[in-house]
């Protein structure tokens, strides 16, 4: 199991920015892929971005392709998650979560969270 505190949420105009951060402890943090999920109001958690272990591949949701960077330093255990251009229906809670892998490509099991981080960007 991994330890995962989440930082960085806040109340933002819509077009501001945010840098989301997630502290790891627990496991050697190069050796596990991470990721970014949110869950809305009334909506099921949904993926958003996930890097892998070494931090050279990245994926995103269509709705953050452009506008959200997701990157890591494995020297500071740290995640993180650059999030410009943010919309009102960017609002939600933001959860990381560390993989049972270092791979993308093998499909992690996202099996330990933090506690999440709320988002509220304003029209």
């Amino acid at each position: 199991q991994v330890q995962l505190v989440e930082s960085g949420g806040g109340l933002v105009q819509a077009g501001g920015s945010l840098r989301l951060s997630c502290a790891a402890s627990g496991r050697t943090f190069s050796n596990y892929a991470m990721a970014w999920f949110r869950q809305a109001p009334g909506k099921e958690r949904d993926y958003v971005a996930a890097i892998s272990g070494p931090g050279g591949i990245t994926r995103y949701t269509d709705s953050a392709k452009g506008r959200f960077t997701i990157s890591r330093d494995n020297a500071k255990n740290t995640m993180y998650l650059q999030m410009n251009n943010l919309k009102p229906e960017d609002t939600a809670v933001y959860y990381c979560a560390a993989g049972d892998r270092s791979a993308l490509g093998s499909s992690p099991r996202w099996d330990s969270w933090g506690q999440g981080t709320q988002v509220t960007v304003s029209s």
